[in-house]
């Protein structure tokens, strides 16, 4: 990655300034102390600590990048030496690249002028790593509030998204939006909705905006958005459902028919079931195959001189034989038997 030189040495500034940890804290036991004041304290120890935290892990994902890149460029072995530095310091893969992503966000805030460095001491963490993942326009937004002086927590970040994502889409009927712009429907309703819409084909949509626009209150918003979450499982699920696409069944018409007997979440989970089973068995079947083979091998090597493993083979021959027998409970009363029939439907 290319780094802001410049941005990269006020960066440096900013975040070398000396951090006290060493601070007093109150005594929990002094009833002299003012609640207030008590609260204050702690509130401000917390926020040096959210502060040095969040510079010390920018400072970390690029102190990983740097060994990365390196190895990168005259490294042998595929990127051991990147995870022989990894290991000798106890950390995982997944977080040296986590680390990784924050210093790069931090680096791109800087260089695109989006952020001064002065103002990232005013995020915490969290809200650091909320704002990296944002869209562009939300990144401005915090960026500017932040600058401003403003405590951006986490809390702020998922508004402020919440807000952009309500008044950008386009799925969203204008007169929702006018209300959401005057403080009439909270953004937090409306992010979900949107998220939720985005996964429908256009088809299904103009139903659900339909029954937005004529009643644009919070009730319909919560209902229209558990109608749309349960409208998109039931076209993926039905889409993966090989026993399904297999028939004459008109997925379309049967959802039509759910939705007028409002049990749209009831066929949702049925099909959502039904997908999840097939899969289940797809995974016995490869499963009981291994099982049989493994068990095979095991006997062409063992004979009267492993008494033990021949026991065993015994032991699970209710398990690799065309009927499996499974007790469902410890006492074995109650047994659940599959028989497996394998056929080829195209020979013949």
């Amino acid at each position: 990655m290319v780094q802001n030189p410049e941005s990269t040495t006020e960066l440096a500034a900013a975040l070398e300034q000396p951090v006290d940890l060493n601070f007093q804290l109150p005594d929990p036991e002094d009833e002299e102390i003012l609640e207030y004041d008590f609260q204050q304290q702690l509130d401000n120890a917390w926020l040096v600590c959210d502060r040095f935290d969040l510079q010390t892990e920018i400072w970390r994902g690029r102190i990983l990048r740097i060994v990365r890149d390196r190895e990168k460029k005259g490294g042998e072995g595929r990127g051991a030496g990147f995870l022989n530095w990894l290991k000798s310091r106890e950390i995982s893969k997944s977080q040296a690249y986590s680390l990784i992503e924050l210093a790069n966000s931090a680096d791109t805030l800087l260089a695109e002028g989006k952020l001064d460095p002065d103002a990232i001491r005013n995020f915490s963490k969290r809200a650091f790593v909320e704002t990296a993942k944002s869209p562009t326009e939300v990144q401005q937004m915090v960026s500017d509030a932040a600058q401003k002086g403003d405590r951006i927590t986490r809390r702020e970040v998922k508004q402020l998204s919440d807000e952009w994502t309500a008044m950008s889409s386009d799925l969203i009927p204008e007169t929702v939006k006018e209300k959401s712009a005057e403080g009439a429907m909270p953004a937090r309703y409306l992010a979900p909705l949107v998220k939720e819409m985005e996964k429908l084909p256009e088809t299904h949509l103009a139903p659900l905006q339909q029954e937005i626009a004529a009643s644009p209150d919070v009730d319909t918003i919560k209902q229209v958005t558990t109608d749309a979450r349960y409208l998109a499982k039931y076209l993926d699920a039905a889409a993966q459902v090989q026993t399904i696409s297999q028939s004459s069944i008109d997925m379309e018409v049967a959802l039509e028919e759910a939705l007028r007997l409002q049990c749209l979440n009831t066929a949702a989970d049925l099909v959502k079931q039904a997908s999840v089973l097939e899969q289940t068995i797809g995974k016995l079947y490869t499963t009981w195959k291994r099982l049989g083979n493994l068990s095979d091998r095991l006997y062409v090597d063992t004979g009267a001189s492993t008494p033990q493993l021949r026991s065993l083979l015994s032991c699970i021959e209710s398990l690799t034989g065309e009927i499996i027998e499974v007790p469902l409970d410890e006492t074995g009363e109650q047994i659940i038997r599959l028989k497996v029939i394998t056929e080829n439907m195209t020979s013949g």
